[in-house]
């Protein structure tokens, strides 16, 4: 997209905020710790790093393009707007009564999270559309004007509307918005027809608080970020990242804020996307490791598998179904409490866990020296000798090994009786484990099988683990690209302009209406593409479409992707055919003589991504340059042992090295185990596979 013009792509995470900037097929890139109160900031600092590293000033910058997880946080600590909920009477409980599903199924005890409002803060109307969008009880316009001045009265910010079956007919929940809108215009509205119109009032209505709760901050951190940009000099237009994997407008982001909900994760998986396009790889996990979390994917031929719920605010964290549902189109990842602020303890089993509670970035682990004292998984990574204390971030972070090596004391070994070293080797293979046991279940659930899959490794901690991982997981090839440790903010750069348009229209296939079908495709196809006309006016744009389906009597559907010929032209035996053959493919067999229904339809309206430009793979030629030794535990042989120190940017296309070893560079250290040897390959990518004889 775009090639020749300048573009800076911000990813704030909950340790470092990477930003990368791209001028002439070149990337200039730094990591700042990420400050909390004003996010806005590290941005202002970063983008002034990169632009004096490029030698260019902010003017010239055409292009910025963000991922945040302001949203997420917010939502997660609740520090969102005074928001109230309007629904249908009878309906006041639905978000917090949830659904008949338990997270822990023989907890007697279990605490279900509380809902985002409090029972208060929700308000009924008397109204009602049947599940045929017919209208059964009429909304009174005065009662809405009543209502009206109960909430100006009680001073809320933002006001979420939620009807039942709104997705059917939207017609009530409209009118509400117009007379919201008249009558306190100072306050954010927002409706579930609009923000997610999908059936399955616990997801939707969710979906909707979700939105209203976090929109004055994002609208007034958008604003914000535009004028302190502008006042350091780049006044160009700023896009941000969505959960889906593409680009919308800041005025779209402002008013679906829940959209960004996961947009830096996003922007990884698209990273990987490209990596795998270039190698021509059809199977790959991707391994985003930061420092508050990791994050695995399934990409299939080359693109990013989706889903169109994902939970937030796990009170259970990381546990499915303890948390809060939204419904939006996200690329499908695991996430997992393992990042390099991740501290450990030992239980009262006498083992160690580790995460989900981060050090973050205030005060950071134990080595950062800025006043933690609790063991964290750089510290271990630090004693184990993967990284160097004086080159960490390019050298803009000391490590402090004797702070490191008494957080591990007090927290580990003491309790343990082990010594500083094995503590950190107990450590790091706890969280090595457990992302290797996320991405086994994760790919059973996807019935898939890692064998054969190629791992791509990115974010400042993946180089240091995705070795062990792949031993773990039996995968027998690592790619690190370049830019590794800054990969989400690369992966904005690379990702298209994209709204997914979302509809639920119960439709059985023995009632199958070909005429009614055109029509939702037509108007799922013009909402879809209005929103990507508001970022490029004048770029070709592609569709994708999915309809979801499910046989009688299931609980939830699977995604069909359905072709332009199958939508202009579409047949009910068609559309049968499709959906058995992915339900074979998911669960080995199809129920002969049971009617099939579709619940959903999404049209995807992106512009064309640029091809990647395919990479012409090598083996190895020379001995990369080695420019010293260094003591590293490695955890496949269970000693310490000495590995050769490779400096990346000296390897050229061909160096290889056998591990163990360590390639280092200013943004994280890739460790190669003795098991594995590494070589460099043309783009820059650090290709490292099992066996040496596969580089000869």
């Amino acid at each position: 997209m775009q090639s020749n013009r300048i573009r800076m792509g911000v990813d704030i995470g909950g340790t470092f905020t990477d930003v990368v900037l791209e001028l002439e097929a070149r990337q200039f890139s730094t990591k700042v710790l990420t400050t909390y109160d004003a996010p806005e900031d590290a941005i202002i600092d970063g983008m002034l790093q990169t632009c004096t590293k490029a030698g260019i000033l902010p003017a010239q910058i055409d292009q910025i393009i963000h991922g945040t997880t302001l949203a997420t946080n917010s939502l997660i600590e609740r520090r969102g707007a005074r928001t109230a909920l309007i629904t249908t009477q009878g309906f006041r409980d639905v978000i917090e009564m949830r659904t008949e599903s338990r997270f822990e199924q023989y907890d007697l005890n279990l605490t279900l999270p509380e809902p985002l409002l409090p029972r208060q803060c929700r308000y009924v109307l008397p109204e009602r559309i049947s599940a045929s969008g017919e209208i059964l009880i009429a909304l009174d316009p005065a009662e809405v004007k009543t209502l009206a001045k109960v909430l100006r009265q009680a001073g809320y910010d933002s006001v979420a509307v939620g009807f039942i079956h709104s997705y059917l007919n939207d017609s009530h929940e409209k009118m509400v918005g117009d007379i919201l809108r008249a009558e306190m215009p100072d306050v954010a509205i927002s409706l579930s027809c609009q923000v997610s119109p999908q059936m399955r009032e616990y997801e939707r209505f969710n979906t909707v608080v979700a939105n209203a709760y976090i929109k004055p901050l994002m609208k007034s951190y958008l604003g914000r970020l535009e004028s302190r940009l502008a006042a350091a000099g780049a006044a160009c237009p700023v896009f941000l990242m969505h959960s889906g994997g593409g680009i919308i407008s800041i005025a779209s982001a402002a008013e679906f804020p829940v959209r960004l909900v996961e947009s830096g994760p996003a922007g990884g998986a698209v990273f990987a996307a490209d990596i795998a396009a270039r190698y021509d790889l059809d199977k790959v996990l991707s391994f985003d490791m930061g420092g508050t979390t990791a994050k695995i994917c399934l990409i299939k031929d080359q693109t990013p598998k989706t889903s169109r719920v994902f939970e937030v605010a796990r009170s259970y964290r990381f546990k499915k179904g303890s948390g809060m549902p939204i419904s939006i189109p996200v690329i499908d990842m695991v996430e997992i409490g393992a990042g390099g602020g991740s501290l450990a303890h030992v239980d009262a089993m006498q083992q160690i866990r580790v995460g989900p509670e981060s050090a973050g970035s205030e005060p950071g682990p134990a080595c950062y020296g800025r006043g933690g004292t609790r063991a964290a998984v750089t510290d271990a990574d630090l004693i184990m000798g993967r990284l160097d204390p004086d080159e960490f971030a390019g050298g803009t972070i000391p490590l402090v090994v004797d702070d490191a090596a008494a957080a591990l004391a007090d927290c580990v070994g003491n309790h343990l009786g082990m010594d500083t070293i094995t503590a950190a080797f107990g450590l790091a293979e706890v969280v090595d484990e457990n992302m290797a046991n996320a991405a086994r279940v994760h790919a059973v659930e996807n019935g898939e099988d890692l064998a054969g899959y190629t791992m791509i490794a990115f974010g400042g901690a993946a180089p240091l683990h995705a070795g062990r991982l792949c031993e773990k997981l039996s995968i027998d090839r690592l790619l690190v690209p370049g830019g590794a440790g800054v990969g989400s903010a690369i992966g904005f750069l690379r990702a298209p302009y994209s709204f997914e348009a979302n509809r639920s229209a119960y439709m059985r296939l023995s009632d199958f209406d070909p005429d009614t079908v055109r029509q939702i495709w037509r108007d799922l196809e013009t909402e879809a593409t209005e929103f990507v006309r508001s970022c490029d006016a004048t770029a070709d744009i592609q569709s994708e479409r999915k309809v979801y389906m499910r046989y009688i009597g299931q609980g939830w559907e699977i995604p069909v992707p359905i072709g332009l010929s199958d939508s202009e032209n579409p047949h009910k035996d068609r559309y049968l055919q499709l959906f058995e053959n992915d339900y074979a493919s998911l669960f080995g067999r199809t129920v002969k003589g049971m009617d099939v229904e579709i619940t959903g339809w999404a049209v995807n309206a992106t512009t064309a991504a640029d091809l990647a430009d395919p990479i012409t793979q090598t083996g190895r030629n020379a001995a990369a340059p080695i420019s010293g030794t260094r003591k590293i535990f490695d955890p496949g042989v269970g000693i310490e042992t000495d590995a050769a120190v490779v400096v990346r940017e000296q390897m050229q296309t061909g160096h290889g090295v056998q591990g163990p070893a360590l390639v280092t560079e200013d943004e994280t250290t890739i460790v190669i185990p003795a098991s594995r040897m590494a070589i460099r390959q043309a783009d820059g990518c650090i290709d490292i596979r099992k066996h040496a004889e596969d580089h000869k």
